[in-house]
């Protein structure tokens, strides 16, 4: 099975940042996961039970490693 945007984690608001949130259980920044269930790390809660169900990641995008999407934030 696949859906087309996997939207519907638990989210966190990022201390000290106005518009920025992130999964409860990977901690991965919501801009990062970009709605694609390859986003979670391959550890996240969210992510681990939607595979038992039988959701499928895009092998080709799957990461086992965040990207972070502010980069230049730390430049």
């Amino acid at each position: 099975m696949k859906k087309p945007y996997y939207i519907d984690f638990p989210q966190e608001h990022l201390e000290g940042q106005m518009h920025k949130y992130q999964c409860v259980y990977c901690k991965v920044e919501t801009t990062a996961i970009n709605g694609k269930l390859e986003g979670h790390l391959p550890t996240c809660e969210y992510r681990v039970k939607l595979e038992k169900v039988g959701y499928e990641c895009d092998a080709k995008t799957a990461s086992k490693a965040p990207v972070s999407a502010d980069a230049d934030d730390f430049d």
